[in-house]
């Protein structure tokens, strides 16, 4: 734990050593250390609580796979093992993907509207008012006892208004059936034994008044017949327009559910059913990185993981770049149960140095996110705009020039861009030039998630720098300091010198494109250079 002391900054230390039964969301500008107080906090409460946490678990949730494979040696090297590093996907992971929904069906799917038609879709299934008497021979009295239908439409009405999950409430009608039926047995001839409930509580009539009223049910067979016909039952009247019914709508339905291909979309809505018929187990404590992205489906996930525990919410508004990404982190916050949850904004950065803080701050106002703007306590930091007739032959020059200082070199483009850069053989001017070679460069070889990337995760290691596991040391020869890497995946990345290629293109590649622009400028940890032939979004123009 004095590890921990020496690489924290105050403000930091105060929120690691946050009680364990306190939720809190860390609202962070790039650089700010805000991973490093999520996985320092998580080993604090570890270790001044070991039993609380070693029974009911921590989880670590990050935004990809690429991501927990830098962090996932963090923790270890603090001292604390047994922690589950995950991601959303992978917790709800009930089937493989092997369906892709348009983008209308996918915004959809992630509403929490669906939250509501999922409910209603589920419970549609109960009979609220059976239409005939419960009629249950006994052998042992030649008799047969009997419920009015008037008394299971009480019975499951009742039930409802309790609210329990569905299993439980199937299972709860089921015993006070048997208790109704027990009563007047006993009524008429006394009372009755053990093996005498177990007799009538199996029995087939029973079993079957309670199908017909309270019907045993999967995720997928309730999903299926949904996305099958979304207007049946009326269940998304109200809620979805016909418009958005008829996007989620199947165009070709399976035969069966149990033949239906998953979309990653349909995956969330499968674990929101998965949740209203028998809650989840939870943990003790989660700690929730790039939270800004989340869907409203997705925080419902998680919050149903942390009924009984804390939450740790890690994020920057202003790097929201899903189509639903949070605007506000009091409604994400309720999406997550934690609604009361304090957010505690940290601006003071230790990455990122002050020139290219500077830069990406010019973007803050077009991104409407309302965040405080971050200040770097590196001085310095060189930023360069390169306006060039050949883009290609402009980003080779740009990354010669960069290959001169000592350090990794993460080329950076919208995605429809980065094969060109690949094929023009951008990510081996070290190898042509000998600068592979070079000392003391910095950056974690090989590490392998991010397109082969060379990289660190951002913050993972307190105030200073994460460097991925396996990395080798300081000296010795280097290879691969130069990697092409898509906008979508530098999250969560850095590099010592990024050349970010045709910005305007970035910000045209998706509705959230300036917001992406955002993170990627802010992947530099010394220098950072615009190469561009089209104009620069206004922002940074000015």
């Amino acid at each position: 734990m004095r590890d921990i002391a020496a690489t924290l900054q105050p403000e930091q230390d105060d929120l690691v050593r946050s009680g364990p039964a306190v939720s809190l969301c860390v609202q962070g500008a790039p650089g700010t250390g805000k991973t490093a107080v999520g996985l320092h906090r998580a080993a604090y409460l570890l270790y001044t609580h070991p039993q609380r946490l070693q029974r009911s678990g921590l989880l670590v949730l990050g935004p990809n796979r690429t991501f927990l494979s830098y962090i996932s040696e963090v923790l270890p090297a603090l001292g604390e093992t047994g922690v589950r590093q995950s991601t959303v996907a992978e917790e709800i992971a009930r089937h493989e993907v092997r369906a892709e929904d348009g983008e209308a069906a996918a915004r959809i799917k992630h509403d929490p509207r669906m939250a509501e038609v999922l409910r209603r879709v589920l419970y549609a299934r109960v009979d609220p008012a059976p239409a005939e008497d419960l009629a249950v021979p006994d052998g042992s009295y030649a008799y047969r006892w009997r419920v009015p239908a008037r008394e299971l439409a009480a019975i499951v009405a009742g039930v409802r208004e309790e609210a329990p999950p569905y299993a439980v409430g199937r299972e709860r009608v089921r015993a006070r059936i048997v208790r109704s039926l027990q009563l007047r047995a006993e009524r008429r001839a006394g009372p009755q034994g053990a093996a005498w409930l177990r007799r009538i509580e199996r029995s087939r009539p029973v079993s079957a008044a309670v199908e017909a009223c309270w019907p045993k049910v999967t995720p997928e067979e309730v999903l299926a017949a949904f996305l099958t016909d979304p207007d049946a039952a009326g269940a998304a009247g109200g809620l979805l327009t016909a418009e958005e019914r008829a996007a989620v709508r199947w165009a070709r339905p399976p035969r069966s559910y149990r033949s239906a291909r998953w979309s990653a979309a349909d995956l969330v809505l499968l674990d929101e059913l998965a949740g209203l018929i028998e809650r989840p187990e939870g943990y003790g404590h989660l700690v929730v990185d790039e939270a800004q992205d989340l869907s409203p489906m997705e925080c419902r996930a998680i919050a149903r993981r942390a009924d009984f525990g804390a939450l740790t919410v890690l994020g920057d508004l202003a790097q929201g770049t899903t189509p639903w990404a949070a605007r506000d982190w009091r409604e994400q916050l309720a999406h997550l149960g934690k609604p009361d949850a304090p957010v505690v904004p940290l601006t003071t950065g230790y990455r990122v140095p002050a020139a290219v803080v500077d830069l990406a701050n010019l973007l803050l106002p077009e991104l409407g996110a309302g965040v405080p703007a971050g200040r770097s306590l590196r001085a310095g930091g060189t930023v360069g705009v390169h306006r060039v007739a050949n883009l290609l032959d402009g980003t080779a020059a740009a990354v010669r020039a960069a290959l001169a200082e000592e350090g990794s070199v993460g080329v950076i483009a919208a995605d429809a861009l980065v094969d060109r850069l690949r094929a023009s053989g951008i990510e081996h001017l070290d190898d042509a030039d000998g600068a592979g070679d070079a000392e003391g460069a910095e950056g974690a070889e090989g590490a392998g998630g991010a397109e082969g990337g060379v990289a660190r995760a951002e913050g993972a290691g307190g105030a200073g720098v994460a460097e991925a596991p396996g990395r080798p040391g300081r000296e010795g020869r280097r290879a691969g300091r130069v990697s092409v890497v898509p906008a979508s995946l530098a999250k969560g990345l850095e590099y010592d010198h990024v050349v970010v290629v045709e910005p305007a293109e970035i910000v045209a590649a998706e509705p959230r494109g300036l917001h992406r622009l955002y993170v990627v400028l802010t992947r530099a940890v010394s220098r950072l250079d615009l190469v561009h032939r089209a104009p620069l979004p206004p922002a940074l123009g000015r």
